[in-house]
């Protein structure tokens, strides 16, 4: 008993040794920057940001622009995924959930865009007022277009959310509510509220830090000093002002406003989407008045058109671009290397710290008696995305920027700190892909593995790799692609030494060549559904591939 004993302790020593590593990984990258942010300076940056009065009015504005966002988002999403939920034979019902899908996966810069072309100065909704003899009465510019552009991005995720609790109440609790003569408010009160009160704290909290980190689009549609929050506030500070003193009190300032928000997250039940929102149809009777239908269509179709309409204006946009002209220019095939390498280093890295910190907890939850070492080590790597969060892109720039300006051209050192920032930003993401296909396979096949006595490059090449290769492959593509559209790093570093596909495009939509950002835009998305194509979760033609669980 003791030799297998001791032989299932051996095997289990390079799962703990990569675990080991990837946390070594990750401190010491967050920690250097966070070391060259507060060196010197851990008495009063802290204290001098909040006694300036432009700091005060930049962390007053993020906090209520996200405030905002959230609360048109969630209050939105809330009748939208009971009209979804009501609806189940709402004609083209299960392609309106996919297209919810697409927001949450796109290139926050090609949205953006989208967003202009329907609601700029020369978009179709100005011209159609325009025509009506009104002169341009609506500006996207500013606080309005940040929040119309949020609500863009966060009103589909918190509608999944919404809609997978809705979609997981027992049949029987609408048979019920059918016999008893419910009204639609009697059955919101007493069967769907209670349900969604679960959801709507989790999902209002994750959406509203996601509103607080915002860069791109507050950058894009910020109108100036009084439309700035914190992250771009840094980047002005580093990129414009050249103050390395108030970037390093903005940042601190970030940290401290994104440390409370993770701590409020944590009191607060978790909100996920569990796939189940796949347009599965079940009975529902009270959506069958024709005017609830009716109203619940108009509710569908103008999201719908919301949705769809600056999506549609990107494709039509970039097909009216010389898209022959900029595949041949110089700048295009040198940003399109740089991204591509750069995105395929960084969801390299990403996907193989996402599976030594998988396969080190599997390993440590699979023991029967983890000592506390081990225990301390999963807890640790468990805590990664958290310590993800709460030092943002921006805030890790800044630190690397500080660490790096005594060594000389900060430019030369940028594709790697950018590759850097962007594996560690796409890491959450990628454990999430992976762990439940790889918990899954360990629990089919992992005591018969350890009975055959394989040796760990054995088991990895007959056992893990025919089963994995799907889910790691899906965690590389995802993690390529939140590289591909990312520019927060990028617009810190940018030089000739590094412009990616992104920071062509806002140097395009800067210098008023529009027609240019949107056939850029155009190949950027055709690039990033590529990605997602190859990534995608599919049926292999063998047996182990027809195992691989759909990781979202």
């Amino acid at each position: 008993m003791l030799r297998p004993l001791h032989q299932s302790k051996r095997r289990r020593l390079p799962a703990l040794a990569g675990g080991l590593f990837v946390l070594t990984v990750v401190l010491g990258f967050i920690g250097i920057a966070l070391a060259a942010l507060l060196a010197g300076r851990l008495s009063g940056g802290l204290l001098q940001a909040f006694a300036d009065p432009v700091v005060r009015s930049v962390l007053s504005f993020t906090l209520w622009q996200a405030f905002l966002s959230t609360l048109i988002s969630v209050g939105l999403a809330l009748p939208v995924a009971s009209a979804l939920a009501r609806q189940p034979d709402f004609p083209g019902r299960v392609w309106l959930i996919r297209l919810m899908a697409v927001p949450m996966g796109l290139p926050v810069l090609i949205g953006a865009l989208g967003l202009i072309g329907i609601f700029g100065r020369s978009g179709i909704i100005n011209d159609v007022l325009t025509s009506l003899g009104l002169s341009q009465p609506i500006s996207i510019y500013g606080l309005t277009g940040i929040i119309v552009a949020h609500v863009f991005f966060n009103l589909p995720l918190a509608t999944r959310l919404m809609l997978s609790a809705l979609e997981r109440v027992p049949a029987e609790y609408w048979l019920m509510s059918a016999s008893l003569g419910f009204s639609p408010l009697s059955t919101f009160r007493f069967i769907e509220w209670p349900v969604l009160a679960r959801v709507i704290p989790g999902a209002a909290g994750l959406i509203f830090m996601l509103c607080v980190t915002s860069f791109t689009l507050v950058l894009i549609f910020g109108g100036g000093p009084a439309a700035t929050t914190i992250e771009v506030a840094i980047y002005q500070a580093l990129r414009f002002d050249f103050d390395p003193e108030r970037a390093v009190s903005l940042a601190l300032l970030q940290i401290t406003v994104t440390g409370a928000i993770l701590v409020g997250l944590s009191l607060l039940p978790s909100a996920s989407d569990t796939g189940v929102t796949t347009g599965r149809a079940f009975t529902r009777f009270d959506g069958r008045r024709p005017l609830i239908r009716a109203a619940d269509g108009i509710l569908l179709l103008l999201v719908t058109m919301f949705l769809i309409l600056p999506l549609g204006q990107v494709i039509v946009s970039g097909l009216q671009a010389d898209l022959l002209r900029l595949l041949s220019q110089d700048a295009f095939q040198q940003a399109a290397r740089t991204s591509l390498g750069v995105a395929l280093a960084a969801g390299l890295i990403a996907t193989l710290l996402a599976y030594g910190t998988v396969a080190a907890r599997a390993e440590i939850a699979g023991a029967r008696n983890a000592h506390a070492g081990n225990r301390l080590l999963s807890l640790a790597l468990a805590s990664v995305s958290s310590l993800v969060l709460l030092v943002p892109t921006s805030v890790l720039a800044t630190g690397w920027f500080l660490a790096l300006r005594p060594r000389g051209d900060i430019a030369s050192f940028a594709p790697f700190v950018v590759t850097g920032i962007n594996a560690l930003m796409a890491l959450p993401f990628a454990v999430r892909v992976l762990e439940p296909a790889y918990r899954e396979h360990r629990d089919r096949t992992g005591r018969l593995a350890e009975s055959l006595g394989l040796n760990v490059a054995q088991r990895l090449r007959r056992v893990d790799w025919p089963v994995l290769k799907r889910p790691l492959m899906t965690a590389l593509a995802f993690a390529m692609a939140l590289s591909l559209g990312d520019l927060g790093a990028v617009a810190l570093f940018g030089s000739e030494n590094i412009t990616t596909l992104p920071a062509l495009i806002y140097s395009r939509m800067g210098s008023y060549r529009s027609t240019d950002a949107d056939g850029l835009a155009l190949l950027l998305g055709a690039i990033c559904l590529v990605l997602a194509m190859i990534g995608a979760p599919g049926r292999g033609n063998n047996a182990n591939e027809r195992e691989t669980p759909d990781a979202r």
